[in-house]
């Protein structure tokens, strides 16, 4: 695809001169790479056979990377250990605000989260359908699996590029709802037969401290995060591919900064003096209401402060303010060019009652208009 785009570009160029015969055979190279590419390769690895992501014990866990059906793409995967930490900032924290505190003990599970956040190549295979495509142009039969799949729902089509020609590839996917997110969760763990989801705010902040209890998991000094994040200072007011800064501690990368980033919970600004009883363990509080709800690790349009490692940021409806469809797209953002996430799966994952209860829960229900 990437080979067609180019073509395309080559051949945009000389329209101009050779008037439309150009163009119809710019179309015609292109659907002859598409094809030739999507029957290249396309016989998928069996779901089940991913060795490195099977795992009984925390001890057992290690990093792995899942492939995406069909896509040609996958997710690397890295275990993340159980363990209590503090959660929110000190009053003594440069740039504190009020709903960082106070602080309080807070026990996690073990679980896998991923290395990077989630690219618009493994995006783009869900949400333009990529996978479904190649299956069918390489006359690969759908078994019952991928009839499943392919049953999850999908996003409307943009009105627009939601990349904002930005570029898409290895950066980050960014614009999208957390109904989004949360169904790509879903499609992701039909596709694989693993159970994964976005992370709680918990989760993520215990992932992003990494066992530290400094500002940002490099150390408190915001002069060093040239190193670690893009964010306002160092980018030209866009983002920038997945990796290319130093990882934290525990290999994560980009949690400071390029993409911020969608968890599972409603944002309440008193939430954390709520947890009184001792340490809280595995806390979410499950969504009931369609804002706010919490990103985290700032963006590139943020300053340094905002890329902190309790910073909580809640969304609101002007995240949605330029959205020409009426009515309003579930599926985009068109005004948080910032926001992107990565994902989890639980080393224990849940029954299904569980995940119904919890994991899963969200309200009010998100749905297409009936056209």
């Amino acid at each position: 695809m990437v080979f067609c785009s180019v073509v395309r570009m080559q051949f945009s160029r000389r329209i101009r001169v050779f008037g439309w015969a150009s163009s119809v055979v710019a179309v015609f190279v292109c659907s002859m790479v598409v094809l030739e590419t999507a029957a290249v390769a396309l016989e998928p690895a069996p779901r089940t056979l991913v060795a490195d992501a099977v795992a009984e014990t925390e001890a057992e866990m290690k990093p792995y990377s899942e492939p995406i059906q069909y896509a040609n793409v996958s997710i690397d995967m890295l275990p993340i250990p159980g363990g209590t930490f503090t959660m929110g900032s000190p009053e003594s924290e440069a740039d504190r605000r009020e709903d960082e505190g106070p602080q309080h003990p807070v026990e996690v599970q073990p679980f896998w989260m991923g290395k990077y956040e989630i690219t618009w190549d493994q995006y783009d295979a869900w949400s333009e359908r990529l996978d479904t495509v190649r299956r069918e142009l390489a006359g690969v039969k759908a078994t019952e699996l991928d009839l499943m799949v392919d049953g999850v729902t999908r996003p409307t089509e943009p009105y627009t590029d939601m990349s904002f020609g930005m570029g898409k590839g290895t950066r980050p996917a960014i614009c999208m709802t957390q109904h989004a997110a949360r169904t790509f969760c879903k499609w992701l763990s039909a596709t694989t037969g693993r159970y994964y989801r976005l992370p709680t705010e918990a989760e993520w902040e215990y992932a992003c401290r990494a066992g530290t209890t400094t500002a940002y998991s490099f150390g408190d000094d915001p002069g060093d995060l040239d190193e670690h994040a893009w964010f306002f200072d160092n980018t030209n007011d866009e983002y920038e591919k997945v990796g290319k800064k130093k990882p934290n501690p525990w290999g994560l990368f980009d949690m400071h900064g390029n993409a911020a980033e969608w968890v599972l919970d409603q944002y309440h600004a008193d939430a954390y003096g709520k947890r009184t009883d001792g340490v809280t363990k595995n806390p979410l509080a499950v969504p009931t209401t369609l804002y706010p709800r919490i990103v985290r690790g700032g963006s590139w349009q943020d300053d340094a402060e905002m890329l902190r490692s309790s910073v909580r940021v809640a969304s609101n409806a002007e995240w949605k303010e330029e959205d020409p469809q009426i009515p309003q797209s579930i599926w985009y953002h068109t005004n948080a060019l910032g926001v992107g996430f990565r994902i989890v799966r639980p080393l224990v994952e849940p029954s299904e009652d569980e995940k119904a209860e919890k994991w899963n829960n969200t309200q009010p229900v998100q749905l297409d208009p009936v056209e």
